[in-house]
């Protein structure tokens, strides 16, 4: 019982860790947040628990080996998900300048449209599933209590909600919006730009 807390500490923390490092997800969560309502940054938070909670399970029924024996599934992946980021990053570009109004100075976009796009920004990665199978093979004996297929999960859907859930409410107040609002149009270049570089290493790497 002991060795299990001890593991689901350590794996608590390594996903938390992943989760608040700067990249993607938490891009994708800031601009909605200061570009959009709280309540489709919060959508696409949950999506982004979501994606974890994927992960997880694909980690555990042994989405490493299998990637591992078949690279060609892997290369596959990530070109689908380079692909992916970098039509983000085009949207991000051609989205009109002035397709807010500075009294308002927020975009519509449906809670079910933020979930799903914050699902597949999440799993756009292939390497993510890798790192949570490094993961839950450090921290984990070989024999896993069953409990665990349950827990893991849930736990990883958790911590990445809860987290992109207080990035959203932090920015979705009104100093960041404004901030937004006032230097939206190099903040569209900054963030379309950063999401293509990662799309373009991802298919690279």
């Amino acid at each position: 019982m002991t060795s299990d807390l001890i593991a689901l500490s350590a794996i608590g923390a390594a996903i938390l860790l992943g989760a608040m490092s700067p990249g993607v997800s938490f891009l994708l969560v800031a601009r909605t947040a200061m570009s959009g309502s709280k309540r489709a940054a919060l959508s696409v938070a949950a999506g982004m628990g979501f994606g974890a909670f994927v992960f997880a399970v694909i980690a555990l029924a042994g989405l490493h080996t299998l990637l591992t024996l078949v690279p060609s599934l892997y290369i596959g992946l990530k070109v689908a998900g380079g692909c992916y980021l970098l039509w983000l990053a085009l949207k991000m570009f051609r989205r009109p300048s002035n397709r807010f109004s500075d009294s308002a100075g927020t975009e519509e976009i449906s809670a079910s449209k933020a979930f799903m796009t914050g699902v597949f920004t999440q799993i756009s990665n292939p390497h993510t599933a890798l790192v949570f199978a490094s993961i839950f093979s450090a921290a984990l004996s070989e024999n896993i209590q069953p409990v665990m297929y349950i827990i893991l999960p849930t736990m990883a859907f958790v911590i990445d909600v809860l987290w992109y859930a207080v990035v959203a409410c932090l920015l979705s107040t009104d100093g960041p919006r404004q901030a937004y609002i006032k230097y939206r149009k190099f903040l569209d270049k900054l963030s379309g730009s950063v999401m293509a570089l990662l799309g373009i290493r991802l298919l690279l790497k």
